[in-house]
Parts: structure tokens; sequence; C-alpha cells
């Protein structure tokens, strides 16, 4: 006996009305997707409708019928966006209609890669009128995803080649990769009803992750905890979902009056409300105008179905066929996911224009063409992220510094994952993870350049204050890291010190090495300072012959001289000579002696200096009350310097 095997696999119908699709599905699985009195009673399929398929090998898919007619696009949208494969049926009797287009067009816009095609009510037309009506079929698909997929002509009321069909079914599934079901659980809601026992049951392909029975969900964006009584899958119950499967969920604690489509079923703390998402947009080659700036669509979005406008981050419009960055920005929060497709249609007359993906659930409006050109640069790094680290590197770019919870709901991952992918990038040296109580995630172009400063002003604050045994380390944290709170910043300079990059202690920073309280070594430069003042005399020096005649560095002279200026040991003279007090007194112990005129020439010759030095040195004397000028000679006021 053959056994059965589930495969987190969903294939998905499209096409035009009447075209066969329920019927085709329940030629294959034996279920009627038509399900509600009105469906029956006008022969048209309104809902999803959804129905387990065993194929020839025991593997069990999911078929998802969605409705034909074009006032049911959203149904149809809503259903397409959890498929991993298509059967476009298409009626051998009409052929290629307007909903076959529309909804192939849908399909290339939201990302489906793989499908055939199943040409229906082959029995009501002869052979050779059938080879036409597969060669249109080819026609018509050249240039989209399904260009070369198999063409089968079906009949479901005959069940002619219906065995090759499942055969064919069986290739494709082969060929699609099940979806992984690591990450956080995410399910979209396309149908909420009462079930006598159970409660409120609600139904939806899982996107991401795995629910259990007992497990404690968010319905979103209502903000309301549920707990899970049971899981089921066609039907069965299991004690486990995974993404790509259909899945009925019994909700505890939740009334139907609190539910409807559009909500989402997810793990708590990972997934949030938006109104405005990142998204890679495609404008349909078909569209019959261009996508303007701020122009007000309809967004389908997993089972939503809300109205918003395009902001474009690049021009003002986008052409038919042409693709761009952009953002959403909904008139009512949605929930989406990364990854998930979407589509846009003009909001009147309804017609679908294009669509994409999300990029960042959450996003944040860019200011100015300055901001709106990076957050471009930014959204293809994102589109371009082949993994969640690369993905945490593209994050910080746009948010240097943020916490692991931020991080956690920006890539909608656990805690957990993000600590391991930012640990790794951080050993690395692309990132810094710092233990902050709640872990603080630092871009690395931004902590080395961060540290750079920290470095340099290190070094200034020394030179500054070299009896100081360091910087205080709030005001140095607070200068420049000003992007932190305080308590995250003491742990990137604590990561610092540990790395051996600056040294902290007793909540002062300091550069390696650096030893306070260079009183001695200061006092020891302005003695070889005066020692050169004397030496000169009269020929007084300039800061570049005491760095020459001395061998002192820059920083110890300018140090120094302050230090002996606020004692009154040196005094500066005209445009940077350097006196000391020793000279000055004896230059008035000079003039004191003069029995003729004090004049700058009779100085200079009592002196044996020159005119550079003399006129400067006399006029500071004036400047000081020492001496008063009257036309071009001078009085001696009096015979002693003060001590300021």
């Amino acid at each position: 006996m053959m056994e059965k095997t589930e495969v987190s696999i969903v294939l998905g119908t499209a096409g035009h009305i009447d075209h066969g699709k329920t019927t085709l599905v329940r030629a294959l699985s034996g279920v009627d997707c038509d399900r509600l009195r009105d469906e029956k009673r006008r022969g048209i399929t309104i809902e999803l409708g959804f129905a387990p398929l065993t194929l020839p090998s025991g593997k069990t898919i999911s078929i998802v019928d969605v409705p034909g007619h074009e006032k049911f696009i959203r149904q149809m949208v809503a259903g397409a966006v959890g498929v991993d494969g298509i059967i476009l049926v298409v009626a051998s009797d009409e052929g290629v209609r307007p909903q076959t287009r529309e909804h192939l067009e849908i399909l290339g816009l939201i990302g489906i890669e793989h499908g055939l095609i199943a040409l229906t009510k082959a029995d009501l037309v002869e052979e050779e009128f059938l080879e036409l009506a597969i060669e249109e079929v080819k026609e018509e698909i050249r240039g989209t995803f399904l260009e070369g997929a198999e063409v089968i002509p079906v009949s479901s009321v005959t069940g002619f080649n219906l065995d090759v069909l499942l055969e064919s079914l069986e290739k494709l599934v082969a060929g699609i990769s099940p979806r992984g079901s690591e990450g956080p659980f995410f399910m979209p809601i396309d149908r909420a009803f009462p079930v006598k026992g159970f409660g409120a049951v609600v139904t939806g392909t899982a996107y991401r992750g795995r629910v259990r029975k007992d497990d404690v969900l968010s319905v979103l964006p209502r903000g309301i905890k549920t707990d899970i009584r049971s899981v089921q899958v066609h039907d069965n119950p299991v004690d486990e979902a995974r993404s790509g499967q259909r899945v009925a969920l019994s909700l505890g604690g939740v009334s139907l009056s609190d539910l409807e489509r559009g909500d989402v079923l997810c793990t708590p703390g990972i997934f949030v409300p938006s109104g405005r998402l990142d998204v890679d947009l495609k404008i349909l080659a078909s569209s019959p105008d261009p996508l303007r700036h701020w122009q007000r669509v309809r967004i389908h979005l997993g089972t939503t179905d809300t109205v918003g406008r395009i902001a474009l981050l690049g021009g003002d419009r986008i052409e038919p066929g042409e693709r761009a960055f952009a953002q959403i920005v909904t008139e009512t929060p949605v929930v989406a996911v990364r990854g998930e497709p979407f589509i846009i249609r003009f909001y009147s007359p309804l017609t679908t224009i294009g669509g994409g993906k999300v990029l960042m659930p959450i996003a944040r409006r860019p200011k100015g063409p300055r901001g709106r050109k990076g957050h471009q640069e930014l959204l293809d790094k994102v589109s371009r992220a082949e993994d969640p680290g690369e993905l945490l590197l593209a994050v910080t770019l746009d948010q240097p510094v943020v916490t692991v919870d931020e991080a956690s709901i920006l890539m909608q991952e656990q805690t957990g994952v993000i600590v391991s992918l930012a640990g790794e990038l951080d050993r690395s040296g692309r990132l810094l993870l710092v233990d902050s109580g709640e872990g603080l995630i630092v871009n690395g172009d931004m902590a080395r350049k961060k540290l750079g400063q920290v470095l340099s002003f290190l070094k200034e604050y020394h030179q500054e204050e070299p009896d100081s045994p360091g910087a205080p380390a709030d005001a140095l944290t607070r200068r420049i890291l000003p992007e932190m709170e305080l308590r995250h910043a003491k742990k990137v300079v604590e990561r610092w010190a540990r790395e051996g990059e600056i040294e902290v202690e007793d909540q002062r920073v300091r550069l390696p090495g650096f030893s306070p309280g260079d009183a001695a070594r200061r006092g020891a430069a302005g003695a070889v300072i005066l020692d050169l003042c004397s030496s000169r005399s009269f020929q007084l020096p300039e800061i570049a012959d005491v760095l020459e005649g001395t061998g002192l560095r820059q920083n110890e002279v300018e140090k120094a001289l302050e230090a002996l200026r606020s004692q009154g040991q040196i005094f500066f003279a005209g445009s940077g000579f350097i006196v000391s007090r020793e000279v000055l007194e004896g230059l008035i112990g000079i003039l004191e002696g003069f029995k003729d005129d004090i004049t700058v020439a009779s100085v200079r010759d009592a002196t044996g200096s020159s005119r550079k030095y003399i006129l400067p040195l006399l006029e500071m004397l004036d400047s000081m009350g020492v001496t008063r000028r009257v036309q071009d000679k001078r009085i001696l006021r009096k015979g002693k310097l003060g001590q300021d």
C-alpha cells in the first residue's frame, strides 16, 4: 500500500472565470471547493477553496482554488501570494481571455517561478482545434515565467489525460524546494469561522515558522493574544504545522467578532503593525499609465486589502515596464513579513498596475534628496543580502546603533538569532556587540570612527590637563557617543578598555601608558626656557627659538610658558618675543642709571641689542606703567615690576 507523505508545498489555480478551475480540482482531489451557497447557485468561485492532492508517489500537497472573475481579484491575490507553483487553467473552447492575462501578470509580479498549463474542456473541441489552442497558449506565455512550461490538454468530465497531468504535477513539485520552517511563526488569516466544540477557527497558509498546540500567538494588528487549542492540516489533527502548509487553528480566548481576513497570527514580540513599508516595485508593461509619486492605490498584501499611497524615492513617476525602490504608506497599519509579495491597483478604475516584494516591513521616512538617495542605496544592499548576517549589516547602515530587541523587530528574527549573528560579525570586526543588559549592536565602521574620536579627544585632554588622571567618563561619552543612552555608551567604553585601546580607572578615561601629575616635568621645561632667556638676554627669543634651542616638544613648551606667565616669570613682548622677569628687571636697572634721554637708540646702544628687540621692550614697559612715552622719549616712572 502506498504510504502518504505530507509535503509543505502549495499549488494554486489561476485563469479566467468558468474555465473549469474548480471542476479540475474536484476531478484531481475529489474535493469540491465551491463551499458557499452563492457559489453553488451562481456556478462561480467567490472565495478561496482548498483541497489536499495526493500525487502518484504518495506525496500530499495543498491546492488553492482561486476565483476567476475580475470582481474577485482581491480573493485571487490573497490565495496566490501563499503558493509555490501554479496551474494556469485555460479552456480549450475559449482560449486565453482577459482574466487569464491579468492572473498571469499578477503571478509574475508576486514572484511565482514554477507552473504548468492545464488546457481544460478538451472533450468539447476537435483535435485540430485543440492543436491551435495549444499553440495560442504557448504564444501567450512567451516572455513570462511559464515560457517553456508543459501545456496539457485534459477533460475533467471524461478523465482524459488526468493521469498525465498528475504525473506532470509530480515532476513540477519535485523541482520546488519546500519552504524552510525556521524562524518565528507568521500566517495571514484568509478564513475565520465557528466550529462547535472548538470555538473560533482560522485558516491560512503558514508563511514562516512552526506552530504547535498550546503555543501562544498574537493576532495583529489587533494586538490580541491567543492560545492554540488544536492544529489541523487538511482536516487531520497534527502535533505541528509548518511553513508552506495549509493550516487550521482553533483559538482560545478569542471570539469570531475579534477576527477578520487580513489579520495575522504570529509569534509575539517579533512582528509589529506599520504604516510605511520599503518595497521593490515593478509597474506592468501593460499598465495604461505611469505610476506617479504619492498616487493613491489599492494594495493587496497577503490577505489584506487596503488603501495607501506610493512614495517614490527617485523621480516623480515610474513608467510602465520599469521598476524602482519605493515606499508604501498605508492609510491603516498593516502587518507584513520580509519578502512578502504584494499587488497594487489603480484606485479608480480598479486595474492591476504593478507589484513586488516587501524589503523592510518597518520603514522610516527619508528626508531631502540626499536622504532619499541614501535610502535607495540602503534598499539596494537589503535586496542583495543573501543571508541574515548581510541583512543585519545593512540594518546597521540605516541605524548604526540599535539594541538587540530593536534589531529583532526590524529583521523579524528571534533575539537569540540576532545575538548569534551579531556575535559572529563582531568576531570578524564588522560589528560591535556590547553586553549592556539588553544588548547593543554598533555598526563596525561607526565604532572605529568613534574610537578614533575618543583617542584624539584624550590626546588633547592630556595636553591641556597633564595633571589630571584622565577625562571624566560621563563627559567623554556624552561628547563622543551622544547617539547612545549613557548606560550603553559606558559599556562601549568598557569594551574598548578591555581591548587595550584605552584605560579606565575610577570613572576616568586615559590613553594607555599615560601618567598623570607631570608637574615636575613641566617645571623642568620651564627651567630650560628661563635659562635660554637669560643666555639670550636682550636678544629676545621666540617660541621657534625655544623649540630649536631646547629640544622640547611644542606642547611641553606651550604648557611651560603658560605656567611661567601665570607665575609672573615671563612676559610676551611685541608679536611673540619671550622676556623673562630677570631680563626685564635688568633693563629697568639700566634705565635707572641713564643720565641722557631714554630713547630707542640710547637704550639700544646701552644694551648692545637692536631696534628689533628694544622697541617692543620699551612699548611693553609703557603698557606696564614703568615708563611713559613723551614724543620720541621715555620717562621712567617707577623702578620696579609688579607681581602681575
